[in-house]
């Protein structure tokens, strides 16, 4: 973090190269994370380019008592929901990925998809923790930060969600 808040105090002064830092530091972790979230590919790269937009416009508002992944996480998860919102509003149907509509082949079927797919059954907040929990390695307190949630939810909601996937687990292995 102390390498972080280097670069945070260099780019809050105008130094454009140590942004780049804090974005090539950032970028691969930020779009893996809302990669799970998305139906398109597209939908992905235009989360993580108005978050660092965002940071970059916003960075003199950053205090610099979190971590700046979990200030950047919190402003994607927002430009996400923003969207989602949006899409309510005004459906989108996308014509992009028309193979995808095809039936999955059964003898490429394998555990990691079959888990990659219960996952994606959460409802959005429980796969968010369990994501930045166990895949990305935040805290509890990062992850209540970034979400803006309680420490004691963000508990609850991993608490739940490996519930629902140990059920889900069980029921496929006890067929």
């Amino acid at each position: 973090m102390d390498d972080d808040n280097h670069w945070i105090t260099l780019a809050k002064s105008g130094n454009q190269k140590a942004f780049k830092v804090l974005y090539d530091k950032n970028v691969t972790l930020l779009f893996r994370f809302l990669k799970q979230f998305a139906q398109r590919e597209g939908e992905v790269h235009e989360w993580v380019q108005r978050a660092f937009i965002k940071a970059f416009e916003h960075l003199d508002s950053f205090d610099q008592r979190s971590k700046f992944s979990s200030w950047l996480f919190r402003l994607a998860i927002n430009e996400m929901k923003m969207d989602r919102r949006r899409e309510q509003i005004v459906p989108f149907e996308s014509l992009d990925n028309l193979e995808d509509l095809a039936e999955p082949d059964e003898s490429s079927f394998e555990w990691h998809h079959t888990l990659r797919g219960w996952i994606g059954e959460l409802d959005e907040t429980k796969r968010m923790v369990f994501i930045l929990y166990e895949v990305e390695g935040y805290s509890h307190a990062e992850i209540a930060s970034t979400m803006g949630i309680a420490e004691s939810s963000s508990r609850t909601l991993l608490t739940r969600a490996k519930r629902i996937l140990q059920d889900r687990w069980n029921k496929e292995t006890n067929r």
